[in-house]
């Protein structure tokens, strides 16, 4: 494959700068190009409103506060539990999750 040049101009900081540096020495063209393809992905997903990161935390956040009580509760009472969490818009594997949670947290004696 015939070496190209590539030069192109970007407003960074000296740590940017040797931070890019090091990457670009290190790195075959095919990682910096997986690199740029995720980075760009990412990035899109984001700006669009559509990436959903941090499915622990929805899980945490509905688990981390219960008791022992209210975990029963929410087991008995699961098919309204289903219904709320699908109101908020969970997915079913994310409720799945909350149901795992909700059930080691009742367990405990």
């Amino acid at each position: 494959m015939p070496v190209r040049e590539f030069t192109f101009e970007l407003d960074l900081s000296e740590e940017q700068c040797s931070e890019i540096a090091l990457y670009i020495r290190s790195l075959p063209p095919h990682d910096l190009l997986f690199g740029l393809r995720f980075a760009y992905s990412r990035h899109v997903a984001e700006s669009g409103g559509y990436l959903m990161p941090g499915r622990k935390s929805l899980v945490k956040r509905e688990t981390l506060s219960l008791t022992e009580h209210q975990a029963n509760w929410r087991l008995d009472n699961w098919k309204a539990m289903i219904k709320a969490y699908r109101e908020k818009g969970y997915s079913y594997p994310t409720i799945s999750r909350i149901k795992k949670r909700v059930q080691k947290i009742a367990s405990k004696k």
